[in-house]
């Protein structure tokens, strides 16, 4: 078969012949139609995720985790639960018996394998308890997932959305209310987080945006403000941040983890998430290539804003 084949941590995929893979016991093969290369795949093919020990346990291996694809009996299903080195960027994989999900026939292939980034935008309810009516702040909006968890957060009915990025216009037109531009000086920017406080957090970006998000909470006196619940879901301006005591210790700060709650409502979550796309409530902006163009496509990536979704 043909597959994106990688030969060495942090390099590029290639694409090429690769032994077909042989279910073994309790395995099913899957044909693969549609994979959407996530930030955390490129992470993990770099050596940079924590998962990348199991998913990239031998070399040569093939990236990705999931995707979408056909069964035998012809059932359309999403997938997951790969072991190297057969990863998803291929014409086949294998999978565990029970490691797929169905895939309605009226939801395109290709928007059924981005469903995912969806995903994190709803953690403002499953991990930080929110309700219709709040205010939130998407903290690295830009982005896919950024801005399809603006379109959630409105969904969901959202109060007041507050979104940080460069894309005013396309944010807006989204659904949020008002954008701040991280590029701002510290003081500048801290003022800005302060004067549209919100009762959730979505946070793609950690670093310094985070840094100074968590002191412009910090009370100017012995006041006990309403709490304010971040969910930690991406690290792209920094994985690290300083963490004074005092923006803990009055501010009222709660900080989750984007998967708290998750596996709980991963069921309602994608149910809820399918009857939004089929609505055209929820859209998906993609960049859709051919796995034979994958070496250009993984250097080049997908214009921002936009997924990129190989198709076997």
């Amino acid at each position: 078969m043909k597959a994106a084949v990688l030969h060495e941590i942090g390099g590029v995929p290639h694409y090429q012949d690769f032994p077909d893979p042989v279910p073994g016991a309790g395995q099913v093969l899957v044909r693969v139609v549609a994979v959407a290369v996530e930030n955390v795949d490129r992470a993990i093919a770099a050596g940079e995720h924590y998962a990348g020990g199991a998913m990239m346990a031998e070399l040569p291996a093939i990236p990705c985790f999931d995707g979408i694809g056909t069964l035998p009996d012809g059932r359309l299903v999403g997938f997951g639960g790969l072991t190297a080195p057969y990863g998803a960027l291929a014409e086949f994989t294998v999978i565990p018996e029970a490691a797929f999900a169905p895939v309605p026939d009226d939801v395109d292939p290709a928007v059924a394998s981005v469903l995912a980034s969806a995903f994190t935008g709803m953690a403002i309810k499953s991990a930080a308890g929110f309700t219709a009516g709040e205010s939130v702040l998407i903290q690295g909006a830009t982005g896919v997932a950024g801005r399809l968890a603006v379109q959630v957060a409105r969904l969901l009915g959202a109060g007041r959305i507050v979104a940080t990025g460069r894309d005013d216009e396309a944010l807006r037109a989204l659904g949020a209310d008002a954008v701040i531009d991280t590029r701002l000086g510290d003081d500048e920017l801290a003022a800005a987080f302060a004067a549209e406080r919100t009762d959730v957090v979505l946070d793609y970006l950690w670093g310094r945006p985070t840094e100074i998000l968590l002191r412009s909470l910090i009370p100017d006196s012995f006041a006990f403000p309403a709490p304010t619940r971040v969910v930690q879901v991406g690290a792209s301006a920094g994985d690290t941040i300083d963490l004074p005591a005092s923006s803990l210790r009055t501010s009222g700060v709660e900080i989750y983890g984007a998967a708290k709650g998750m596996a709980a409502s991963m069921a309602e979550t994608y149910e809820q998430i399918i009857r939004w796309t089929r609505a055209g409530d929820l859209t998906f902006e993609l960049e859709k290539v051919p796995l034979s163009d994958i070496e250009r496509a993984w250097r080049e990536g997908a214009p921002r804003g936009r997924r990129l979704v190989v198709l076997p």
